[in-house]
């Protein structure tokens, strides 16, 4: 199996339940230190509504701001419908177009203004936008370890909805843990299933966890094959739609020390790296 692991970034999620609206010139000055790292994508922003996301409101001009071709990262824009997808396709800028799937129907309305059904077929014209426009989509499996609302939930459900996605022509899903809920024993159960069953996608994880549930949640991932990782420095994050108290997302300076240690291949620069880190303390205070 190839160990090369995939770190993707994601200060959008950071920053969008910040309870306080962040200058365009910070986010920007952010996201540029975040590009001479060496991630391999940037989750940047989100071409969502201003009035559900307001601290993505300014989405379109800090990507003018960024210095995207000096670096060998992809971007990533967050898209909550058809439109959005559209005028973030329209940016040479961006190779990724993430739309946020959920097994959850109360939260997939609150999320996209959709049902389940509605936003699956969204998903497909939104594979077409994205052949026609070079990009690629990834689309994000919500609740995919659990649920908060009382919904029926179990994994077999999450499998069904993944197995369709993949049928349409999803290259890469990316399996959520919006809440915070997942188990270590859910997420090998999970992610072991998706990559022995679907072969032909890329699996990969989006995990918030508080620090005492990092490692092991890291570990089961690991060892169900995973290689493709979200994070966001410092742990921040969470969905603000969701409804619940945010758990942040896995703090990617903690999640690289520990793949690391697992002697498994990171290519960062470590003095970027802590650059970002330094501004993301000048932000998020």
């Amino acid at each position: 199996m190839n160990d090369q692991i995939t770190l993707v970034e994601c200060p959008r999620d950071a920053m969008q339940g910040w309870p306080h609206i962040i200058p365009t010139e910070k986010k920007i000055d952010y996201l540029n230190a975040l590009l001479k790292v060496g991630f391999d994508v940037l989750d940047f922003g989100s071409y969502v509504s201003a009035k559900a996301i307001p601290q993505m409101a300014d989405t379109a001009e800090v990507l003018k701001g960024l210095d995207w071709e000096k670096s060998r990262t992809k971007l990533l824009a967050i898209v909550a419908n058809y439109r959005g997808a559209e005028e973030a396709a329209q940016q040479d800028a961006i190779r990724f177009l993430g739309f946020p799937f959920s097994v959850s129907e109360t939260f997939q309305l609150r999320n996209t203004n959709k049902t389940i059904e509605g936003s699956f077929a969204t998903v497909e014209e939104m594979l077409e936008l994205c052949a026609s426009r070079q990009k690629e989509l990834v689309v994000y499996l919500s609740m995919a370890f659990g649920n908060p609302y009382g919904e029926p939930w179990n994994e077999e459900i999450v499998m069904e909805w993944a197995g369709a996605l993949a049928k349409l022509g999803v290259k890469t899903l990316s399996i959520a843990d919006t809440v915070g809920l997942a188990t270590p024993e859910q997420v090998f159960s999970v992610t072991d299933y998706l990559i022995r069953e679907l072969p032909q996608c890329t699996i990969g994880v989006h995990l918030h966890a508080t620090a005492h549930g990092r490692k092991a949640k890291i570990d089961a991932a690991l060892e169900a094959g995973c290689r493709r990782f979200d994070g966001a420095l410092k742990g921040i994050g969470g969905c603000p739609m969701s409804g619940s108290e945010l758990v942040g997302n896995m703090d990617m300076e903690k999640m690289i020390l520990h793949l690391t240690a697992r002697h498994l291949p990171i290519k960062i620069d470590p003095s970027a790296l802590k650059e970002a880190s330094l501004l993301a303390d000048e932000i998020f205070v």
